[in-house]
């Protein structure tokens, strides 16, 4: 599969992670339009602590998702915009193995900070795996995505993310959710 190709396969499984009953997310999520600060995301997830409060919407979470296809990709200088309480790298398995000595020696911590100082400093990362794969077995034997059917694959944590604090309101962060209108 080529990066597009790639890149569609990330999102679609990712839109199934965040598809279902009581779950808000939005894609393609621009914010501080107009400005010289202008950024995407590429997914915005928003997990209210319940539906039936203030107090409860009011302490939901916002989750940020960049999917990244490829080393070049996470290094490109486009996206990796953390703005959320959580935010995650999806990706390949490849991709994981290929940039985690980068992970370990502080490289890609120091890109994301580059790429904009407000950005947070708590992000995790998520590879899809085939389904009932242990991800220890597919990181020693990457299976090739060669045609994947979705159903056969699921995100799995490879770096949990922290939660950490968010410097924006909430209406903010739904406001750039409900314009993106996706």
């Amino acid at each position: 599969m080529n990066r597009k190709e790639t890149t569609a396969f990330l999102s679609e499984l990712l839109t199934v992670r965040l598809s279902g009953v009581g779950k808000y997310y939005a894609s393609e999520v621009t914010i501080d339009w107009g400005s010289r600060n202008e950024r995407r995301i590429d997914f915005l997830e928003f997990d209210p602590l319940n539906q039936f409060s203030v107090s409860g919407l009011e302490k939901g979470v916002f989750t940020c998702y960049e999917v990244k296809s490829c080393k070049e990709d996470v290094f490109s200088g486009n996206g990796l915009n953390f703005i959320g309480e959580k935010n995650y790298i999806v990706t390949t398995m490849q991709c994981w193995k290929d940039i985690q000595e980068k992970y370990r020696n502080g490289e890609l911590r120091d890109h994301i900070k580059s790429l904009s100082p407000d950005n947070s400093d708590y992000w995790g990362i998520l590879v899809a795996v085939p389904n009932y794969r242990d991800i220890k077995d597919e990181f020693y034997d990457v299976t090739p995505l060669e045609d994947p059917q979705l159903w056969q694959w699921e995100l799995k944590c490879v770096i949990p993310c922290r939660m950490g604090p968010r410097k924006r309101s909430i209406t903010e962060l739904l406001f750039y959710m409900m314009r993106s209108g996706k």
